[in-house]
């Protein structure tokens, strides 16, 4: 999925201003991308869940955004880095219903059923990078 011509943007994530920020840019994209407004919250959500775990659980990071098109259909991808401590146990972070409560309380499980593709590498000690992905319908 190479990026569009527009290019990617990042925004640090450092605070909760900055997961806020993470939110509209990705809202923007959504927009551009002409996302349904169903696809468009969807794709939102689930951004403001993944930046609220960088800034929470992996001592902030970055969030790139971009559009994406793969011959048959144009979309967003967004990815969220850190270098916190990583996920020790990906087996119940990622089972459905599991949240620290600290968070929207979708959990990566919700965040996961939230959109089209969702990928994520984590290393305890190295962090964690969580990539997703919403095609236009």
């Amino acid at each position: 999925m190479p990026p569009r011509p527009d290019g990617p943007e990042e925004v640090t994530i450092s605070g909760d201003d900055d997961v806020v920020r993470v939110r509209q840019l990705v809202r923007v994209y959504a927009q551009r991308a002409k996302l349904s407004l169903v696809d468009q919250t969807k794709l939102v959500t689930a951004a403001s869940e993944l930046a609220r775990n960088t800034l929470v659980y992996g001592g902030g990071g970055t969030a790139l955004v971009e559009e994406v098109d793969d011959g048959r259909r144009t979309g967003v991808r967004a990815s969220f880095r850190d270098e916190g401590p990583g996920i020790p146990d990906l087996t119940l972070a990622l089972a459905d219903g599991w949240s620290s409560g600290k968070g929207l309380g979708l959990g990566l499980s919700g965040a996961r059923r939230l959109v089209d593709h969702f990928e994520l590498d984590t290393e305890v000690g190295r962090g964690t990078v969580v990539t997703v992905v919403k095609w236009k319908r």
